[in-house]
């Protein structure tokens, strides 16, 4: 009997490092579902609405590559409006995001979850390795409503920050069983409050075309991220230097 139970421990303890194990790889394959393989360039359009209407309006390119090194996306992002915030930029390296403001010339070291414009933080614009930067664990498998208002089935994850690059102390997160599809996400602030809800829309691209993210108390508080124009585009490795930003031109 003492050998039996060992046995069924052994096992369990197996299965559980297994389950881990998937849910990794669950939340890797989402990854390259939401963020292409090579550096790439996209326009990022932020749009808040009140109670159904637009109230505000900002426009981003982001430039983002793997650091091999790291595993961790490196990321330009660049002010196009509205006119007064145009060459702004934020430069995400590894786990540090500064702000820098061609006016003054001087970048100031600011947190992912800096809100942009509306429910939009500066870390759900920048690309972000979600495998690398959080611990996944399988909480179950849920059939739920994606953007487009299908079901899908999907699992149920539940994600915990695994070092300073996480945006977010806490994600659950769900991503389709067919596909690898990222669907939803809530996102809990360090103190366990939920943030926001988040939506990720595909609608048969490669990568997600829309995101749309609702305040978790206040859901008439609905801000999406429009992604348009992704190209793949060489980008040097000098831009993600933070004393270079005062000499970088983008066309």
């Amino acid at each position: 009997m003492f050998r039996t139970a060992i046995t069924v421990l052994a096992l369990a303890m197996c299965a559980t490092a297994v389950q881990a194990q998937t849910a990794q790889e669950i939340v890797a394959a989402a990854d390259k579902v939401r963020n292409p393989d090579k550096p790439f360039r996209v326009t990022a359009t932020v749009t808040e609405y009140r109670s159904g209407t637009a109230v505000d309006r900002n426009v981003f390119d982001v430039f983002s590559k793997l650091d091999p090194q790291t595993n961790q996306f490196r990321d330009i992002m660049l002010y196009v409006s509205p006119p007064r915030d145009a060459g702004k930029m934020l430069l995400l390296n590894a786990d540090n995001l500064w702000f820098y403001d061609p006016a003054s010339r001087q970048s100031v070291r600011i947190s992912p979850q800096e809100k942009l414009t509306g429910e939009a933080s500066a870390g759900d614009v920048l690309t972000e390795n979600l495998a690398a930067n959080y611990a996944a664990a399988i909480l179950g498998s849920e059939s739920v409503e994606d953007a487009s208002h299908r079901t899908r089935p999907c699992w149920h994850l539940d994600l915990k920050a695994a070092g300073d690059a996480a945006t977010y102390n806490r994600v659950e997160y769900w991503v389709a069983k067919e596909g690898d599809e990222p669907v939803k996400a809530k996102f809990y602030a360090d103190s366990g409050g939920l943030l926001k809800v988040l939506y990720y829309r595909l609608d048969g691209a490669s990568t997600p075309s829309q995101a749309i993210i609702i305040d978790a108390v206040n859901r008439t508080l609905v801000t999406t991220v429009d992604f348009a124009a992704p190209h793949f585009q060489d980008i040097p490795d000098e831009w993600f230097q933070r004393d270079y930003l005062p000499h970088l031109k983008i066309e």
